[in-house]
């Protein structure tokens, strides 16, 4: 398994069981009603609305662990955390979960990197993308170029008004081709995990197969510091470490310095709602 990972930068791993995804799924649907707690630019559902207009509403829920015990426990499921102390060691962090649902026509999100949005000290940042539904080229699953981890760069990137993706970014101007890409077609319950660096990209939801959803969460080596979110005025960013973070194995020896709660459930811009540019 961590052969794989080094090498190509990622790894499926069924974790979950049939019980846990429908509990899962079932959580989904209470906080896209806005019946697990306050969620920035979540609008208000009624006892009528159709369940699947519900999830279709937003592509993207951020930091639903905030206020769902389920996803905060599921943060530390013990088949994710045996993957992830393989991976990253035995000191493991969390810093944060996005609930994400792909409706019949919505678009996917362009080749990116995900340590550019989270940087790390130490190249340790590794997602866990969770299939709530089978993950399939027509529903829109994840494509990733192997290998592209390796190089520990981050390349560079731009705005772009690719109809097939939302809001989010484009890394572009890497020596891998489009044509390099696999698909990652996964059950409901397997989850891929993959390097930070890692280039991947997912498309449009064809319509074909229905909703797509999944829970990603983030993670890295409590034995490093996070400069995320940026430096409070007069901290230098060498000493910077981000404290809204969940310790989900081992021990964090930062401790000492406390945790914070920041950051706040949020919906993620869509194209639907614009993209505020």
């Amino acid at each position: 398994m961590t052969g794989r990972f080094d090498r190509d930068g990622y790894v499926v791993v069924g974790c979950l069981t049939r019980d846990e995804v429908d509990g899962l799924n079932d959580e989904a649907l209470r906080i896209f009603r806005g019946e697990a707690g306050d969620i920035t630019g979540l609008a208000a559902s009624h006892e009528g609305d159709d369940d699947g207009e519900v999830l279709r509403r937003y592509a993207c829920i951020h930091q639903p662990h905030k206020i769902s015990p389920v996803l905060r426990q599921a943060l530390s499921h013990p088949e994710l955390v045996r993957v992830l102390t393989r991976l990253i060691g035995p000191d493991v962090k969390s810093m944060q979960s996005m609930l994400f649902t792909k409706g019949e026509g919505k678009p996917g999100q362009a080749w990116h990197q995900d340590e550019y949005f989270i940087p790390t000290r130490d190249r340790s940042l590794t997602a866990a993308w969770i299939a709530l539904d089978d993950a399939t080229v027509e529903n829109g699953a994840l494509w990733a170029l192997p290998g592209s981890h390796r190089p520990g760069v981050i390349y560079p990137d731009r705005e772009h008004d690719d109809e097939r993706f939302d809001c989010a970014i484009e890394a572009y101007d890497f020596p891998y081709r489009d044509e390099d890409a696999v698909p990652l077609e996964v059950e409901a319950g397997s989850v891929v995990f993959f390097d930070g660096y890692l280039l991947h990209r997912s498309l449009p939801n064809t319509g074909r197969h229905g909703l797509r959803r999944a829970l990603v969460n983030h993670y890295m080596s409590a034995q490093s510091l996070l400069p995320w979110q940026g430096p409070p005025e007069g901290t230098h960013t060498a000493k910077w470490d981000f404290r809204d973070v969940t310790l989900v194995a081992g021990t964090d020896p930062y401790a000492w310095k406390g945790y914070a709660d920041v950051v706040r459930p949020h919906i993620r811009p869509s194209r639907d709602g614009g993209c505020g540019r």
